[in-house]
């Protein structure tokens, strides 16, 4: 990432706000003409709660405010917001504390709040939930509040986080992989100091593009911050775009196990009656003869019409479909074609929900994902609900749910294709007592779990289990709205911050 040397420009990840001692650091440097009083948010609300759970009740601080980032010249430039929560009657040195984002990028980090960890839970199971939904959130049994505090950090783009700034270049160095890294550790550390928490066991955890963000987010706190964390927690994450885009033929491997799982579920009774030790022979055929298959390529007609006619069997599709696909199905093509009788199209990030194609007659794809839109809606208006109504904090403007300004804007490399595998072993041998724990859905084809199994396979013997452990659930991308499937997450979760 380019950008000027020096203050909290997160390009560099220094820190200007320091000399401002006994000062808030939004009132650190001189105002710059850049910034406008309005663009800010208000000052932070903490307030006292209480959680009142099955056999036991819980007591806690809830505060709902931001960290100002500012520039070498000690300018403001963004107000990046955050959501934390801290039990009370605990030691706080030895009390662990998790930072929590998701993805997108441009996702705010309401999905894993009121989805998974939080006190509060909104029921997001897309096969029930539509956009028209009450939103009214209840408290959460399976919260990590039990065991750790939590921080969900909303990048600046997403929720209610903001640029301060008007200078463009400052929205392209936040707006890049290395430079929003840099801007989320940095908020991390001046978290914890201003919580006094810097000597708790602390965790990050990324969702989806986390995978990407997380790691550099730990390479960046060990080398550049100088705070160490103790585990890594990846939910549903990408960590290499060249793998599963453009021409690369191991995205078709990726997904496939994923794709039959699908099948396989839609055939049985229930939800949840496919577990991953049910698609064990097609683990071992995708890569095994799929994959070789693949690479003769389609001048080999044997290869190709034995591949096209076996993913055919496997999957349940018209044989004469795969085979003009040659057996590469796409995840448009196979959200489409799955379930395509019967008009309905499959979701992205579950395909084990599906919803009608708006245009069944259309020579294109022009459909949404039945699994996630219908969950803006309710998921938005609940996060805006809780913080206005329940933590009091009140800022103007608008919640951005998922902004898709926000990945527009987004500078992925200049041409080369973001990943974080050479980030995780790195962090791996810093630290030699660091774990890392990633969490995967069977039904999700956004970022299927075989292509992290893959992935992490092809780490060095020291970054393998147990240090490194790869669980998949039932579920889709957000596996953890299905009940069972979240509660089993928040139980290794809890095991590796007892380890």
């Amino acid at each position: 990432m380019r950008g000027s040397a020096g203050g909290d420009d997160p390009g560099s990840c220094h820190d200007t706000t320091a000399k401002a001692s006994g000062t808030d650091a939004r009132s650190a440097g001189t105002p710059s003409p850049l910034s406008s009083i309005e663009h800010r948010l208000p000052p932070d609300s903490t307030t006292p709660q209480t959680l009142e759970l099955p056999g036991r009740t819980l007591g806690f601080l809830a505060t709902a405010g931001s960290i100002r980032v500012f520039g070498d010249k000690g300018e403001p430039q963004a107000d990046i917001a955050y959501t934390s929560y801290q039990l009370g009657g605990t030691d706080r040195a030895k009390r662990p504390v998790t930072f929590l984002f998701n993805g997108g990028p441009g996702a705010a980090s309401a999905w894993l709040q009121y989805g998974s960890a939080g006190p509060w839970r909104l029921p997001i199971d897309a096969e029930f939930v539509t956009p028209s939904v009450s939103p009214e959130i209840r408290p959460n049994a399976e919260t990590w509040l039990d065991f750790t505090d939590l921080v969900f950090i909303d990048p600046v783009g997403t929720g209610y986080s903001r640029f301060v700034a008007t200078d463009d270049d400052v929205s392209k160095r936040f707006y890049s992989v290395d430079g929003d890294a840099c801007s989320i550790a940095l908020v991390i550390r001046r978290w914890l100091e201003r919580h006094e928490r810097l000597s708790s066991p602390k965790y990050v955890a990324g969702e989806s593009y986390g995978g990407i963000r997380g790691p550099k987010v730990v390479r960046n706190l060990q080398m550049r911050q100088g705070v160490g964390v103790k585990g890594l927690i990846l939910i549903s994450p990408l960590f290499d775009y060249s793998e599963f885009t453009g021409r690369s033929l191991l995205k078709y491997v990726a997904t496939l196990p994923s794709y039959v799982a699908v099948a396989r579920e839609a055939k049985g009774e229930g939800k949840g009656a496919v577990s991953r030790a049910d698609i064990a022979d097609v683990e071992d055929y995708a890569r095994g003869e799929f994959l070789a298959d693949l690479v003769k390529g389609k001048a080999d007609k044997e290869a190709t019409s034995r591949l096209a006619d076996k993913v055919a069997a496997l999957i349940g599709i018209d044989r004469a479909v795969s085979r003009r696909l040659a057996g590469r199905l796409d995840v448009s093509e196979f959200c489409r074609e799955f379930d395509r009788e019967s008009g309905n199209v499959t979701g992205r990030y579950d395909a084990s929900v599906r919803g009608l194609d708006p245009y069944p007659d259309s020579d294109v794809h022009r459909f949404g994902d039945p699994s996630a839109d219908g969950l803006r809606a309710p998921l938005t208006s609940a996060a805006v609900d809780v913080l206005t109504r329940k933590l009091n904090w009140r800022p103007d403007g608008s919640y951005e749910l998922t902004n898709s300004a926000v990945i527009g804007a987004w500078d992925f490399g200049h041409g080369s294709s973001p990943e974080s595998l050479s980030d995780l072993p790195q962090i791996l041998a810093t630290d030699a007592t660091m774990n890392v724990l990633v969490g995967h859905g069977l039904f999700d084809i956004a970022t299927p779990y075989f292509g992290s199994k893959m992935a992490l396979d092809q780490l060095p013997p020291f970054a393998s289990a147990p240090r490194v452990k790869l669980v998949v659930y039932p579920g889709g991308h957000m596996f953890y709205s299905r009940d069972s499937s979240r509660r089993a997450f928040r139980a290794e979760i809890e095991a590796i911050m007892k380890y």
